[in-house]
This record gives structure tokens, C-alpha cells and sequence, in this order.
């Protein structure tokens, strides 16, 4: 009698074999699994392609197509495009007209930024405590953002009016002569500031305010068994945890104030040349004299990328500072 020696896992082998083997004219299992494999690898990538689609059409290409009118004398009235290659830059930098705007811009962002990130630091920490109708008042701190740029202009015009102006006149109660807010330079720096400031403080609050409450309450609970007081947990807790906020918000205010235009415009009745003697003007608000008004698009242009490596530079140092202030390494 003879005996099969062969492993008996030959014929589950076989089975197997049999088993995935397909019928004729069935579809292979192959292209499945590459479709449901190339599915998974390309699906995040159309999910978020229209953002990157939107930001070549609108924000790639202008940026680029804006070098290439600054290396251009572009004028559209006459129809100039004469390559110039980078004359407009030389010209710019030694614009004193330019330079005189840029003082003025920083000279705001000073007056405004630093008070205001200050200012919103201490309301979110107030709104962040126990109060009767919080929701009403954090509803507040929006109130300055939904009001009509239009009508900040004439409240503030009001304000800031030199003969009968409400600022000038609770000045005049504690014996202090009326100013000329717009005739002065580092005066209208104060009044453009305080628009910006009363725009935009309530919005960086709630921005804390959003930080604050992600902050473990176990770590304020701990710090008052140890006896420290709510300016200790403030400084050592609240600060330390928002940091990452505080950098964000930095960041973001040094994007808006360096490329300030709404408010000093309305400051000026429209004016695009910030008072007599540009008292107030702003980078923005030269590039746009030149580039709209003068008919100088080339040079507006090279205007516009200045102020670009400008932001770029000034949000960089700002970010190192607070790192550094902060303690991180």
C-alpha cells in the first residue's frame, strides 16, 4: 500500500488558489485596490486644493506680476511700459518723501499697537473672571468692529475737532490750551492711534479671552493654595500659557499697522497726502498718491514690495523679542 508523503498544506494551497482565482470576466482585484490606494493618497490634496487655487489666481500671480511692473515706468493714462529694470527701487531709496512716510508708519504702529495688545491683555483678564452679564460685555468688544468706518470717521472728527472738539474741550477744563490735532505731526500720530486702538482692542480681548479659558483650572486652584496672589498667577500662569496667543497676535498687529490706511485717510478727510506737510502719511497711503493719483504704477509697485520686506522684517523681530521676553529658547 502506498503512502502520499506529500504536506498536507499543498492541498490547502491549492484550495486557496482556487478560491482567489476570479471567474472569467470578472474585474481584478489589482485595480481596486490601486484605485482605493491612489483614492486615499489623492483625496486630502482635492479636498484642499481650491484654497490653493484661489490663492495662485488672486494671491500668487499678483504678487508676482507686481515685481514685474516695479522693474517698469508703467503708466496706464499714456500707455509707458518702458523696462527700467531696478531704477524705481534706486529712486525709492532715495525718496525723502518715502522715508518720511515710513517714520510716520512706525511712528503709529508704536503709538497704537504696543497700548493696544497691552490694553486687551488686561480686559480679557477682567472678562475672564465671574461677572454679572459677561456675555453682554464680551458682545462689546465686538460693537467696535461691525460700527461703519464712515461713522468712526465723523465720531472721531468730533472728537478730535480743534475749535470744538470733546477731547479739546475736557483738555481746556484742567487748563490746558486747545491743539491742533491735525496741524501737528506727533499730535495726529496720538488721534490716528486712538482710532485704531478703539477699533481693534476688543478684537485681540477676545482673541486672550479664548486663550484664557483653555487654561487648566487646576493650575490658579494650586497657586492660591500656595498663597500667591491673582497679580502672581497672572504674570507667572495666565502670561507664560499665552505666549503662543500673544505671539499670534504680535504678528498679526504688526501686519495691520504697518499697512495702515483706512484710519488716517478718514483722519484726513480722504486726503491721500496726510496733511500739508504729510504729517501723517503713511506708506500705503503714498503708494497709493503715486500709483493711482500721480499715474506711476512702476514706482507704486516698488512702494508696495518695500513695505512688503518691511512687515516681513519687523513681524520677525517681533516674534524673536517675545520669544525672548518670554523666556523661550
Amino acid at each position: 500500500m502506498s503512502v502520499d508523503v506529500r504536506p498536507a498544506s499543498s492541498g490547502r494551497n491549492r484550495a486557496g488558489r482556487a478560491q482567489r482565482s476570479a471567474p472569467p470576466g470578472a474585474p481584478r482585484r489589482g485595480w481596486r485596490t490601486r484605485l482605493a490606494r491612489l483614492d486615499m493618497r489623492a483625496s486630502p490634496y482635492l479636498f484642499i486644493s481650491p484654497f490653493y487655487v484661489v490663492f495662485l489666481i488672486f494671491g500668487a500671480f499678483p504678487l508676482v506680476f507686481t515685481v514685474w511692473v516695479s522693474l517698469h515706468d508703467w503708466e496706464l493714462a499714456s500707455g509707458v511700459r518702458e523696462f527700467v529694470g531696478l531704477r524705481n527701487y534706486g529712486d525709492l531709496l532715495a525718496d525723502e518723501a518715502f522715508w518720511h512716510s515710513v517714520v510716520n508708519t512706525l511712528g503709529i504702529f508704536a503709538l497704537s499697537t504696543v497700548p493696544q495688545l497691552l490694553l486687551a491683555l488686561w480686559v480679557a483678564n477682567l472678562l475672564n473672571r465671574r461677572l454679572r452679564a459677561s456675555t453682554f460685555y464680551r458682545i462689546g468688544m465686538v460693537a467696535p468692529m461691525v460700527t461703519s468706518t464712515a461713522a468712526v470717521a465723523i465720531v472721531f472728527a468730533q472728537l478730535f475737532a480743534r475749535d470744538y472738539g470733546m477731547v479739546n474741550w475736557v483738555l481746556g477744563q484742567v487748563g490746558v490750551d486747545p491743539i491742533d490735532w491735525q496741524a501737528s505731526r506727533g499730535w495726529s500720530w496720538v488721534a490716528i492711534s486712538a482710532m485704531v486702538d478703539w477699533r481693534w482692542t476688543g478684537y485681540n480681548a477676545l482673541i486672550y479671552l479664548a486663550a484664557m479659558q483653555a487654561i487648566p483650572k487646576d493650575l490658579y486652584e494650586a497657586a492660591a493654595i500656595d498663597g500667591a496672589s491673582r497679580l502672581r498667577q497672572f504674570w507667572q500662569i495666565t502670561v507664560p500659557m499665552l505666549r503662543p496667543t500673544i505671539i499670534f497676535t504680535v504678528i498679526i498687529s504688526t501686519i495691520g499697522g504697518l499697512q495702515l490706511f483706512t484710519e488716517p485717510v478718514l483722519f484726513g478727510s480722504g486726503r491721500m497726502d496726510g496733511g500739508p506737510v504729510h504729517q501723517y502719511q503713511t506708506v500705503a497711503m503714498y503708494m497709493f498718491d503715486n500709483a493711482f493719483r500721480s499715474d506711476a504704477y512702476g514706482y507704486g509697485a516698488a512702494i508696495a514690495w518695500m513695505l512688503f520686506l518691511m512687515i516681513i522684517v519687523f513681524s520677525l523681530f517681533n516674534f524673536l523679542f517675545v520669544r525672548r521676553a518670554g523666556g523661550s529658547r
